[in-house]
């Protein structure tokens, strides 16, 4: 097992790197999140880690997020923006299908991100309303699962979600689940249960120790577990099972093993996010404090255009450990929403891989 990255495989990176700058630099908006919401009806241990505002902070009105859309539409091709509803839990809206017909009428194509409680019972509304992507959350088996979502319903319902997406046409979906301790063990055995079912598509993420999800040890894996889950997707993919890791994160010899494509952060390059104080950011995943507008005062376009100078110009995070990182250049100070309200970056994938590496060997 070897952390150092090969010549073919830097080559490469090279080539992706001049293919990334060349999209920074022309910024072509590609994916559009509107945190419909902050409400959920459940509570995961993992989520809010680091929410700066309260569930008791009053949905946007679908009105005001369509004033959006409409601005955007001169400048954009319809076709080519997909609009994903997030929250929260985007199903507690009643009023979703209504938005996404709109949408649709617009020949936007649109999606959500779900926890699955209230899918199943409205995935015929929503297809009749134009959905076109969706993502389930299936964190391992019953126990598992309910166990991280802190509902004792919420594995029947999600996987009743999957199984009703399995046959559906035209939708494009995955299932997505968060490796943690309690997990971990039996990803294997999740994985031939998902197969089993009919999953295509299975994606992987990692918690970051942040807020609360610091203070709950089984989030977190360490890190020789996580350079076992790096070998546990690179297999799944080797396989024929189209498993990837979450966006997050400069992999280093795992680059293109574990994802489709090298590591690069789109938010604020072709991601940008609408929150639900109307708060512009990159993805919503990023809570600390690196908004570029907010839709009640400014014009988005002027936002997009004009703004998100921290997001493409990352020098700003050449600091830290990231300083003398000869990884850099690829990396660009790993994700945004790994980086606090003062700049400092809380996870490098990197170093936890060298580490991991290092103390597996005996």
């Amino acid at each position: 097992m070897n952390s150092s990255i090969g010549l073919k495989k830097r080559l490469a990176l090279e080539v992706f790197r001049k293919i990334h700058r060349n999209r920074v630099s022309l910024h072509e908006l590609r994916t559009l999140f509107w945190e419909c919401t902050l409400r959920c009806n459940i509570a995961c241990r993992h989520c809010g880690s680091d929410c700066r505002v309260s569930a008791a902070y009053p949905d946007m009105p679908v009105e005001d997020f369509l004033q959006v859309i409409d601005e955007i539409t001169p400048f954009v091709d319809t076709h080519k923006l997909l609009i994903i509803f997030t929250g929260g839990e985007a199903l507690v809206r009643p009023d979703i299908e209504t938005c996404g017909l709109e949408l649709y009428k617009r020949e936007y194509p649109w999606g959500i991100v779900s926890n699955g409680l209230l899918f199943a019972e409205r995935l015929d509304s929503l297809l009749a309303s134009g959905l076109r992507t969706a993502t389930i959350s299936l964190d391992g088996f019953e126990e598992e699962h309910n166990w991280l979502r802190r509902h004792p319903d919420s594995f029947s319902h999600a996987e009743q979600s999957v199984k009703e997406l399995i046959k559906t046409t035209g939708v494009n979906w995955d299932v997505v689940t968060c490796a943690n301790r309690k997990n971990f063990d039996s990803l294997p055995r999740f994985k031939k249960y998902l197969l089993d079912l009919g999953v295509k598509q299975w994606r992987i993420f990692t918690v970051f120790p942040v807020g609360r999800a610091a203070d709950i040890p089984e989030l977190q894996l360490n890190n020789m577990q996580f350079v076992q889950l790096m070998d546990f997707i690179r297999d799944c993919r080797r396989e024929g099972f189209h498993v990837s890791y979450g966006c997050e994160g400069f992999l280093g010899n795992y680059e293109a093993d574990v994802r489709d494509h090298f590591y690069e952060c789109h938010a604020g390059v072709s991601v940008a996010s609408v929150l639900a104080d109307g708060s512009i950011s990159g993805c919503p995943s990023i809570r600390a404090n690196y908004y570029q507008g907010n839709i009640y005062k400014d014009r988005f376009m002027d936002v997009w255009n004009n703004g998100f100078k921290p997001y493409r110009d990352r020098e700003w995070t050449r600091r830290g450990e990231c300083a003398d990182c000869k990884m850099f250049r690829y990396c660009e100070g790993n994700g945004m929403h790994l980086h606090n309200d003062n700049g400092d970056l809380l996870v490098c994938h990197y170093n936890r891989i060298k580490e991991g590496i290092h103390n597996s060997i005996p």
